[in-house]
C-alpha cells in the first residue's frame, strides 16, 4: 500500500518470492502468494472460489457496509461476474462473450484506427504531450462505449463514472466507497434509460443484445444486467488505459527496446504480451479456499483468503528467463496479466489490439519522444497499476 511500492513494487516482489513466497499477511487477512507456479495452480483449481461470500468475514463486512449506508456488492444479484462462481458465472459469461469473440473484435479494428486518427491529427509533432489524457484514456473508453451503444456526447461522463466506480477497489476509505456508490447509482439510472430505449428500438450493439437476452426469459435479471454493463465499462476502460500507459513508460525506460519497434513496427502486436508481463495493469487478484489445500509448502484451510500477486508472478525467473529484463522479441509469453482459467479476461484480444494500434500510432507518427521533465503522477490504487499522468517530450 505504500507510495514507494506503488512506484516500483518489483524489487520487493523479488525479495518476497525468495524469502517468503507463502506469506501470512494480517492486512490481507490471509495468505499472499508471489510465485508463478503457485498462483497458476490456484487460478486453475475449482477448490478456490472467487465469491467473497465464502470468506468467514464477509457477513461482518456486509453488516458494516449496511450500517454505513452502503450496499453489499452481492445485494440483489449485483455481484460482479469477476466475483462469482459457476453456474452463475458461466451463464453471465456466456451471454457477454459473444460481444468479444474474435469476429466481433475484428469488426472494430477500423474504428480503433479512426479514433486514433481523430485523437492525434491535431497533435503538434513537437512539444509536450500528456499521453494518458491525450491517448491512453480516451481510446478505450470510446471503443467500449461504442461497442455498448453509448452516444458520443456521453463519452466524457462515461469516463468520469468509470473513474469513480473503481475507487472502491483495494485499500478504499469510507469516503471512496460512498463516492463509488454514488457513481454506481448514476450509472444504473443511465443504463436503465438506454436499455429502455433499446427494448423499443434495438440496434447493433451490446446493450441491445443483452436487453434482448433479458426479454427472452429469466436468463438476465435486472440487477445482473446492470452489474454486467458496469463491469464492461470499467474492465474495458481502466485496465486498457493502464496497459497503454505502462507499455509507453516501459519503452521509454528501455530505449533499445523502443528502437527495435521503431525500426520494425510489424513487431508491435507480438510485443504486447511481453509488455503486459513486464508491468501488469492488474497487479493482484484473490480467491477463497472451499476446502483444506496443501500448496507451496504451506497449508491453506477452508475459508482462507488467498491474495495472488500477478505482477510478481509475471517477473518470476522460474517462469521467465531473465525476467527483470524487457525483451520485445520474447516469444510465447505465458503471463498472468489477464488472469487464467474460467476468469480469464474476456476482453483480452480487444485490449491487445487497442494497445498495439496506440503504440504504433505513437511510434510511427512521432519520430522521437522522451520522458518529459514533468514525468509521472502515480495512481494510489494498489490493484490497478498505471500512471495518472505521463508526460512525453515530442
Amino acid at each position: 500500500m505504500s507510495a514507494a511500492l506503488r512506484s516500483d513494487p518489483y524489487p520487493f516482489f523479488d525479495r518476497l518470492r525468495r524469502v517468503d513466497p507463502f506469506h501470512r499477511c494480517r492486512n490481507a487477512d490471509g495468505w499472499v502468494l508471489s510465485r508463478h507456479a503457485d498462483i497458476l495452480t490456484v487460478l486453475r483449481d475449482p477448490a478456490f472460489s472467487a465469491d467473497e461470500r465464502n470468506h468467514p468475514r464477509h457477513a461482518r463486512l456486509a453488516a458494516r457496509f449496511h450500517r454505513a449506508g452502503l450496499r453489499d456488492a452481492y445485494d440483489d444479484d449485483r455481484g460482479s461476474m469477476l466475483r462469482l462462481d459457476p453456474p452463475i458465472h458461466t451463464r453471465l459469461r456466456g451471454l457477454v462473450s459473444k460481444a468479444f469473440s474474435p469476429r466481433a473484435v475484428e469488426r472494430v479494428r477500423p474504428r480503433i484506427q479512426s479514433i486514433l486518427e481523430e485523437l492525434l491529427e491535431t497533435r503538434p509533432a513537437r512539444g509536450a504531450m500528456e499521453v494518458v489524457t491525450a491517448l491512453a484514456a480516451p481510446l478505450p473508453v470510446r471503443v467500449i462505449a461504442e461497442l455498448l451503444g453509448i452516444p458520443t456526447e456521453d463519452h466524457a461522463r462515461f469516463r468520469a463514472w468509470s473513474n469513480e466506480v473503481v475507487r472502491n477497489i483495494g485499500d478504499a476509505s469510507l469516503a471512496d466507497r460512498h463516492a463509488s456508490a454514488r457513481a454506481g447509482d448514476e450509472l444504473d439510472r443511465y443504463f436503465e434509460a438506454i436499455l429502455e430505449a433499446r427494448r423499443k428500438s434495438p440496434r447493433d450493439d451490446v446493450i441491445s443484445a443483452l436487453a434482448a437476452a433479458e426479454e427472452a426469459g429469466d436468463r438476465l435479471k435486472r440487477n445482473e444486467l446492470l452489474s454486467v454493463l458496469t463491469l464492461l465499462l470499467v474492465a474495458g476502460n481502466d485496465t486498457t488505459t493502464n496497459l497503454i500507459s505502462n507499455a509507453t513508460l516501459a519503452l521509454l525506460r528501455n530505449p533499445e527496446q523502443l528502437e527495435i519497434l521503431r525500426r520494425d513496427p510489424e513487431r508491435i502486436p507480438g510485443a504486447i504480451d511481453e509488455l503486459l508481463r513486464y508491468d501488469s495493469p492488474v497487479q493482484m487478484t484473490s480467491r477463497f479456499a472451499l476446502s483444506d489445500v496443501e500448496l507451496g509448502g504451506g497449508r491453506i484451510r477452508r475459508g482462507d483468503h488467498v491474495v495472488m500477486l500477478l505482477g510478481s508472478a509475471n517477473r518470476d525467473p522460474s517462469a521467465f528467463p531473465d525476467a527483470e529484463r524487457l525483451d520485445v522479441t520474447r516469444r510465447d509469453v505465458q503471463h498472468l496479466a489477464f488472469s487464467h482459467g474460467i476468469h480469464f479476461c474476456l476482453g483480452a484480444q480487444l485490449a491487445r489490439l487497442e494497445a498495439a494500434f496506440a503504440l504504433e500510432a505513437l511510434i510511427t507518427r512521432f519520430p522521437r519522444f522522451t520522458l518529459a521533465p514533468q514525468k509521472i503522477a502515480r495512481s494510489k490504487n494498489p490493484v490497478l497499476r498505471g500512471p495518472k499522468a505521463l508526460w512525453l517530450e515530442l
